[in-house]
């Protein structure tokens, strides 16, 4: 009689157990079904400088530019992570193989949508911004990774400097990430004002919520761009930095206290939340950017040939057109061999 009911309890717990949460990748699951091909590879090292980017179909090429130029300025050992959805797998992976990428270190890691569900509400205003991959920057631990410290990129960037340099920030004792402080470079304060950008709390959270206001948050701090930083993995899940972040996400979904109509979009606000007055500040020559909010205000041109880090934020981009400094940019820019990805100029595709 006890073994039956022994049997009996454990049908019952296979049968109504809880489903497993969402996996961020199938990249592991699926890896010993994929043949390994030159560069693409599991083996990674402690001298690795590990970089995550983000690769979607549509911006293609500005991820392969931003690898290009990590890259050809460096000659450190750079493992990249390039996360991309499903679809774009395989365009991914020929888009390096059939190009002169072909030798660079790296891993392909699936993101599945599906964590964002009921996190993030359709938008309108600027659909680009709720790209499932905009969000990946808040899950980096739970990604397929194997370095106790990375730096993640947007895709809309060119490195002119050593890649080391910034690998080696000396992150505060705490702190489980560094990133570029809106008011510390005075030689953008000129451009910042003539394009209306925002350099504080004030533009990318709504002050008149409640919510935000019990924060406690001066709206009149600085605040800081995500797409560029360097990561403690340890630390940030010491912090549970990625619950922390969903729990943002969470009562924006339910009381929009930020918006993609506000300053950048529904990704900057939680990450500003969470890591006010709790980051490390990285050199601000290693992220000058603004370089996409306007198609006519241009920084001088010895100013950017000291920046170490370029950063294209905001609606006008350097694969499309107008944007300004484009030189800089398509210096490092790859054709894409399977021919999906072109840039859009004047009278003209490349």
């Amino acid at each position: 009689m006890l073994l039956v009911l022994m049997v009996c309890l454990l049908l019952h717990s296979k049968l109504f157990s809880a489903p497993p949460r969402p996996k961020l990748t199938d990249h592991r699951k699926d890896a010993r079904h994929i043949p390994k091909i030159s560069g693409e590879t599991d083996l990674v090292s402690e001298t690795d400088i590990p970089v995550i980017i983000c690769a979607s179909e549509e911006r293609m090429g500005g991820t392969m530019a931003t690898i290009n130029s990590v890259n050809s300025n460096t000659d450190a050992s750079v493992f990249f992570y390039i996360v991309t959805l499903h679809h774009a797998i395989k365009q991914t992976r020929q888009y390096i193989e059939k190009s002169k990428l072909k030798g660079i270190k790296y891993k392909i890691l699936e993101f599945n949508p599906m964590v964002l569900r009921g996190k993030v509400k359709p938008d309108s205003s600027r659909p680009d911004l709720l790209h499932p991959l905009n969000f990946v920057r808040f899950y980096l631990p739970l990604l397929d990774i194997n370095h106790k410290r990375v730096i993640y990129l947007d895709d809309d960037i060119i490195v002119q400097g050593d890649i080391k340099e910034l690998y080696h920030t000396k992150l505060e004792l705490g702190h489980a990430a560094a990133f570029a402080t809106d008011c510390d470079l005075p030689s953008t304060h000129e451009m910042v004002r003539s394009v209306g950008m925002q350099t504080t709390y004030m533009g990318f959270l709504d002050y008149r919520k409640q919510e935000v206001r019990d924060l406690g948050i001066n709206p009149s701090d600085c605040s800081f761009n995500p797409g560029v930083f360097v990561a403690d993995i340890k630390e940030w899940k010491k912090q549970k930095i990625t619950k922390q972040l969903e729990k943002w996400m969470g009562e924006n979904f339910r009381e929009n206290i930020y918006s993609s109509a506000m300053a950048g979009g529904v990704a900057t606000p939680p990450m500003l939340i969470v890591f006010h007055e709790k980051y490390t500040t990285i050199d601000p020559l290693w992220h000058v950017r603004h370089l996409g909010w306007s198609p006519d205000a241009r920084y001088s041109e010895s100013y950017l040939q000291d920046a170490h880090l370029l950063h294209w934020n905001g609606r006008f981009k350097p694969w499309d057109y107008p944007c300004v400094h484009l030189d800089l940019w398509e210096k490092y820019y790859v054709p894409d061999p399977t021919g999906r990805f072109s840039l859009v100029r004047p009278e003209r595709n490349i």
